[in-house]
């Protein structure tokens, strides 16, 4: 196995977190970042930095998923997210299953429930994005004999994309969050913050590490869902702040994650067109910003981060495609 340490483009380890063995707390199922204990997600990760020497650097997998089938179970559109774990199953020896809402029985009226129930006859494992919020833990808890994976429930949750923005601010910052006594960590999400099921995932996952600072910047009515500030304040000493404008925390921030107004969550266009174009990271802004600082965005990017920006070397959206 090639050593981490040979390559010096490879992050380290997260501090704070060491490997242990995977297969002593490995979860049922991938629903909630809530379920997962740090002892999986230091696992994962670590998982994570030898699946990307695999890649990078034997120029292909491997077979340690021969015979297994993934069942892609898709009700809304995906590029990003159904693809990679496609292309991570393909590359571990695996195959894949596609179904989605337009040509599979759902166009006949089948329920979600049915259909899980179907495919888990097919397959090993289930990644299912729906447009109703608790599907997967709904499809988990009553439908599936198999593994299900939350790729997406509506305005919930996205555990796995919260796993890899947490991969890349370790790769591109070399830590997570600081010690004791140390500055803070200051992540900034900017956007949606309402409807936007990234950031719900990735506010819960980073509120689990010490001396983090997590500050909500989002136009008038899509401010992050009281229940979810709430239950960090319950269960962690991680500060949040809420502010109105980015120009207030540019200055300071350490991870800007910038989200798209999603105008399939709104009722009506009026609504969506109120806020549309209301906030864009762009040269100018990027200049009040930190010389060592990240932008991220789990895309597809709209026009709220100007494509001039890039070019930046800080701009790391484009850095990490790749599923967990």
């Amino acid at each position: 196995m090639l050593s981490l340490q040979e390559h010096s483009e490879i992050p380290p380890p997260i501090k704070g977190l060491q490997r242990q063995r995977t297969a002593d707390f490995v979860p049922s199922h991938l629903i909630s970042i809530r379920e997962l204990p740090m002892e999986f997600i230091s696992s994962l990760l670590q998982s994570a930095d030898e699946m990307r020497l695999m890649v990078q650097f034997r120029g292909g997998g491997n077979e340690s998923l021969k015979n297994k089938v993934l069942a892609s179970v898709f009700y809304e559109p995906s590029t990003r997210t159904s693809c990679s774990f496609q292309a991570a199953m393909q590359r571990l020896g695996g195959s894949v299953i596609c179904i989605n809402e337009d040509h599979s029985s759902v166009k006949k009226g089948e329920s979600l429930a049915d259909t899980i129930r179907t495919m888990a006859s097919y397959c090993d494992v289930i990644v299912l994005r729906h447009p109703i919020k608790g599907s997967a833990q709904i499809a988990s808890m009553n439908s599936s004999s198999k593994p299900v994976i939350n790729a997406g429930d509506g305005a919930g949750e996205h555990p796995t994309q919260a796993l890899l923005d947490l991969y890349t601010i370790s790769a591109e910052l070399g830590y997570i969050g600081n010690s004791v006594g140390g500055p803070k960590m200051v992540v900034t999400l900017l956007g949606d913050l309402k409807f936007g099921r990234t950031v719900h995932s990735l506010a819960l996952l980073l509120s689990r590490f010490p001396g983090i600072q997590l500050i909500y910047v989002a136009p008038e009515g899509l401010e992050m869902p009281s229940e979810i500030i709430q239950e960090i304040a319950n269960s962690s000493s991680v500060e949040q702040v809420q502010r109105k404008s980015l120009e207030e925390v540019i200055g300071f921030t350490d991870v800007l994650y910038v989200t798209r107004i999603q105008k399939e969550r709104f009722n009506n266009e009026e609504d969506y067109n109120k806020v549309m174009g209301s906030y864009c990271v762009d040269i100018q802004l990027m200049k009040m910003a930190k010389e060592r600082m990240i932008v991220m965005h789990p895309l597809p990017r709209l026009s709220e981060i100007s494509p001039e920006v890039d070019a930046d070397p800080r701009a790391a959206y484009f850095r990490f495609e790749f599923t967990l």
